[in-house]
């Protein structure tokens, strides 16, 4: 197994290439700014340039690579096609050239209540609605996929238990992303984490289950 990362200087892929060289999966990080990655990420981490918006790009940045993780997503600005471009064509970047190039499974971090509509977040240029449909266009691509949707992303890590649920059952809460990171990583070993959707948020109180155990829980 060969990692690529997009997506893998913000702060959930940042956590996500840790993972994975913890490990002991070799990495090859797609980044736009090579010495700008370089602070952030492990040193044994390959570093290839590639933007999700230039097709050509993501081919080659695969390679060798047979499993892809995305934690890609428009960052906050007054520019109301970002989300349109780096959610949802970005993403569908990423699945035609994983498909070209033989990918083998292709986890996705997404986000709780794409679902809905009038969610206030979609007062950011619609962004859930794109990440929805970024969602759909990999689960149509005929790619073996993981969807992992978080609830509030928190960049400090903290001892509460993961809860797991199926697709539009879970509509608050939050969760660390380091524990993000783990259950993209773990998705990648375990047959009944493909073609899943899953909801994840973090609970002081709830039970203490293994990852392949909430995996197989989610219908």
């Amino acid at each position: 197994m060969k990692a690529l990362v997009a997506g893998a200087t913000g702060e959930t892929g940042r956590r996500i290439v840790k993972e994975l060289v913890k490990r002991g999966i070799p990495v090859r990080a797609m980044v736009r700014n090579i010495d700008s990655a370089r602070e952030v990420l492990p040193p044994e981490v390959e570093l290839v340039i590639g933007d999700v918006l230039e097709p050509a790009t993501i081919e080659a940045a695969i390679a060798d690579c047979t499993v892809l993780l995305s934690a890609t997503g428009a960052k906050p600005s007054f520019d109301p096609t970002g989300p349109y471009k780096v959610d949802y064509e970005g993403t569908q970047n990423l699945v035609n050239a994983a498909k070209v190039k033989g990918i083998e499974h292709f986890v996705m971090v997404s986000s709780l209540c794409v679902s809905k509509l009038f969610h206030p977040l979609n007062l950011f240029f619609l962004i859930l609605v794109w990440k929805k449909k970024a969602e759909d266009y990999l689960k149509g691509s005929g790619l073996a996929y993981t969807i992992v949707r978080p609830g509030g992303l928190k960049n400090e890590d903290n001892a509460d238990k993961i809860v797991m649920s199926a697709a539009d059952t879970l509509f608050e809460g939050s969760i660390p992303r380091t524990k993000v990171a783990q259950v993209c990583v773990e998705a990648l070993f375990h047959a009944s984490a493909r073609n899943k959707v899953v909801e994840i948020v973090a609970e002081p109180d709830a039970a203490d289950k293994s990852l392949p155990d909430l995996f197989t829980s989610v219908a």
